[in-house]
């Protein structure tokens, strides 16, 4: 007879925290997280300090999800064109998903304001990284100016997701022909 592990109290306030934050926003109280992940206002205070700790832990746990999500694998024989609207391609799946309320990472950051917000600092690492995944294509694509190309790239990823995140656009047919543009105009292959 095999038995499931039980997810340890960590793992249930993790996946409340990652779950709640998106679906309502960071304001989500503490009894709401505590009870979601049916453990207790003590325990959440000893296993992360504080909710804002819980908030920056659910939002590094999640980060390799995030990459995942978006980006082609590694080496894949992807042109760097090719590998850039692959991740505009991911956003326009995930955006079509039931329940899509866009980057959870810049929704952290407009909702927080504090850039000093242990949350804000993970969030904004992972955009970074996002940023820098684009300047990287760029420069192997023979852009014109790759950091003004991944700083383009990155606003349409974060404008997409704020637009469908907020359920005011349909994206269909949109996104790869803007990114498309975008890469012609920086004479990107």
């Amino acid at each position: 007879m095999t038995t499931e592990a039980k997810p340890s109290s960590r793992e249930r306030l993790l996946e409340a925290a990652a779950t709640l934050t998106y679906r309502d926003g960071v304001g989500i109280g503490v009894d709401a997280l505590c009870k979601a992940a049916g453990v207790s206002k003590k325990s959440l205070y000893q296993l992360f300090g504080s909710k804002d700790e819980l908030l920056a832990a659910s939002l590094k746990e999640g980060a390799a999800a995030f990459v995942a999500s978006l980006l082609p694998p590694a080496d894949d024989g992807r042109s760097p064109r090719e590998r850039i609207l692959h991740v505009f391609e991911q956003v326009e799946v995930q955006a079509g998903v039931p329940g899509f309320r866009g980057c959870r990472y810049l929704a952290v950051q407009i909702e927080l304001k504090d850039r000093r917000h242990p949350a804000s600092r993970v969030a904004r690492r992972i955009k970074r990284n996002l940023l820098s995944y684009f300047r990287a294509e760029a420069e192997q694509g023979g852009a014109d100016d790759p950091d003004l190309l991944a700083r383009q790239l990155i606003v349409v990823f974060d404008g997409v997701n704020a637009r469908a995140g907020i359920g005011v656009d349909n994206l269909k047919g949109l996104i790869a022909p803007t990114v498309a543009t975008l890469l012609d105009a920086a004479d990107m292959r």
